[in-house]
């Protein structure tokens, strides 16, 4: 049976790709940023929706590996549910054995909720691999289990600032 968090969200793993191994909480944030305003930090490995009155909602991700972090600061233009997959040539350069294009579903790799950043190629979007949250594993974009990135999907709009410190 999955534990119910301060916000009454299952982390069953409901949609797939089970809990998180870092759990969702609110905590203490002295970030100099508006509510509603996420914040990546690549070196923790955290996620962090500022809500104001020196708190944030924090969540595990999984960041890029080495040579694909990057930081800046974004809006997020664009938002999909069971998001569809092409991967970027950049991508397919590096591993043919890809497919060239997946509808969304469970096993597609962007899971259940997809936040586009900017004109780049990243995303803040789900994982059907739940042990690859808190790792640096990926090609640049930031990964968290479906349950956390519904949650977050949720709680933001088009247009909000992501801010990623890549210290």
């Amino acid at each position: 049976m999955g534990m119910i968090d301060f916000t009454g969200t299952s982390s069953t793993g409901y949609l797939g790709g089970g809990a998180s191994p870092i759990p969702r909480a609110t905590v203490m944030y002295n970030g100099n940023y508006a509510p509603g305003t996420v914040v990546v930090n690549t070196a923790e490995r955290r996620l962090y929706l500022v809500l104001g009155n020196g708190q944030a909602l924090r969540y595990g991700i999984g960041v890029g590996r080495d040579g694909f972090r990057w930081g800046g600061v974004h809006k997020i233009t664009a938002k999909k549910e069971w998001p569809e997959w092409t991967p970027p040539s950049q991508m397919l350069a590096r591993r043919p054995d890809l497919p060239r294009h997946m509808k969304g579903g469970i096993e597609n790799p962007l899971g259940a909720r997809a936040m586009y950043l900017g004109s780049t190629l990243y995303r803040i979007h789900g994982s059907n691999e739940p042990e690859t949250i808190g790792q640096a594993v990926s090609s640049g974009c930031f990964r968290m289990t479906n349950d956390d990135v519904t949650d977050l999907y949720s709680r933001v709009n088009v247009g909000t600032t992501v801010v990623v410190l890549n210290n």
